[in-house]
């Protein structure tokens, strides 16, 4: 099972184990990861799981279509590594990852 490392403002990692095909909000929400909230469901229509993703990790998840990168206008101090974590879904090469949660969601 492939390993997310979740990093908060005071640069504490907190690390989980899940499923392959978990996506990255649903991994946090089931392991009270404090900052990703998903209040819409995952249905891509809220921007209240945006995290961002480490450099490093960018290339190795799918890129966000153009609805995702329209919601993330909602999203507070949104940067190129940005990402709403409900459209990331964990694979077996995912292993590792590092997701940074915002200071803030809003």
């Amino acid at each position: 099972m492939p390993i997310i490392n979740f990093v908060d403002s005071d640069n504490k990692i907190t690390s989980v184990s899940v499923k392959s095909g978990t996506n990255i909000k649903d991994a946090a929400l089931d392991h009270n990861i404090e900052g990703i909230y998903g209040e819409c469901g995952g249905s891509c229509t809220c921007a209240t799981c945006h995290v961002y993703v480490d450099a490093d990790w960018l290339s190795k998840i799918t890129q966000s279509d153009d609805f995702e990168q329209d919601m993330l206008e909602f999203a507070a101090d949104t940067n190129l590594q940005s990402r709403l974590s409900c459209q990331i879904t964990v694979t077996d090469a995912q292993d590792g990852i590092k997701i940074i949660i915002p200071n803030r969601q809003y």
